[in-house]
């Protein structure tokens, strides 16, 4: 329970900062994808269930605050949480280079999907200018504050793995 409680913490506190500081520091109008990170990191450190979740608060906040319908943004994050899980078993989480590929090409498909379905099927039909101005601008960006939000929730990940109660402990 204490971990679900601290895990929603890090979602409203990491759409917080994406909202609101990192608004400030965005390059041309472009910001990094918090919750991308977060979806991301927790699903390849604790696999497809706690990604699925964690994905599906993340967006879900996304499509309250920022979407036009409520479920679209939800159900994106949802995937890409549950997809990076299947790493969870497959790569050692130390390392942050992994992590830092696969948030290059979960906000690659984040921006694709993005466009496809929210753009495209309104008619703008300039793909490589969206790719150009907003989709790898806003990945490398992403894939810069990684670096350093990976190191603290990795850290997080294993205090609070270290910290989980298993169950009533006799004398």
């Amino acid at each position: 329970m204490r971990r679900k409680i601290i895990l929603a913490v890090l979602i409203l506190l990491t759409f917080i900062l994406q909202g609101t500081v990192f608004q400030t520091l965005s390059i041309a109008s472009i910001a990094p994808n918090l919750l991308l990170i977060l979806t991301v990191s927790f699903g390849f450190m604790r696999g497809k269930r706690e990604g699925l979740f964690i994905g599906f608060f993340c967006g879900l906040l996304v499509d309250v605050f920022y979407g036009n319908m409520v479920g679209f943004y939800a159900l994106l994050y949802m995937y890409i949480g549950f997809f990076n899980g299947f790493l969870y078993k497959v790569f050692y989480d130390e390392d942050v280079k992994v992590p830092m590929v696969l948030v290059a090409v979960s906000d690659l498909a984040y921006g694709v999907i993005v466009y496809g379905l929210q753009f495209l099927l309104r008619g703008r039909l300039n793909f490589f200018g969206y790719l150009r101005h907003i989709i790898f601008p806003e990945m490398v960006y992403t894939v810069l504050i990684t670096v350093i939000f990976y190191r603290i929730f990795y850290r997080l990940n294993h205090w609070l793995a270290d910290n989980e109660w298993e169950g009533p402990r006799l004398p």
